[in-house]
């Protein structure tokens, strides 16, 4: 028996543990931005987003995006699991992607509030803080239902 066929139940475990705390990760750093762009520069509250922005990035959201991937890459790579010619697959891979692209945003937007030059308003946090949300239900979708 492959090894990865016979550890499939145990990386699908772990990936979809990476997963959530991924998710984790990714719906509450938007939120944090909310209130960080209602932060004074300089007060107490924005130093504190910051530290929170920081150890929620480098300590949460980083390792689980790698740990996803990598749970994700084994499940792909396992012998009879995927079928790479059904259409839904490409498409929870594209979204994916477009998961990955919203934490380089992230990633952006939390060096711009670190170095107090953030120019976005609450309202656009707010309305970034629903694309995560969106991606994940079309990406749940897509791994159940396998619509096409």
């Amino acid at each position: 028996m492959d090894f990865l066929t016979g550890a499939y139940p145990w990386i699908k475990a772990l990936h979809i543990v990476s997963v959530i705390a991924w998710m984790a990760a990714m719906l509450y750093m938007p939120r944090l931005f909310v209130y960080h762009a209602a932060a004074e520069i300089g007060s107490v509250q924005s130093e504190t987003f910051k530290v929170m922005e920081r150890r929620l990035a480098r300590a949460i959201m980083l390792p689980a995006m790698v740990a996803t991937l990598l749970f994700g890459g084994l499940l792909l790579a396992t012998p009879g699991i995927v079928d790479f010619h059904q259409g839904w697959l490409h498409a929870k891979l594209t979204l994916v992607l477009a998961m990955l692209v919203m934490q380089h945003f992230f990633g952006a937007w939390r060096r711009a509030f670190a170095e107090d030059r953030n120019h976005h308003s609450q309202r656009f946090y707010r309305m970034i803080n629903e694309v995560p949300t969106v991606l994940m239900i079309a990406i749940v979708i897509l791994v159940v239902v396998k619509p096409f």
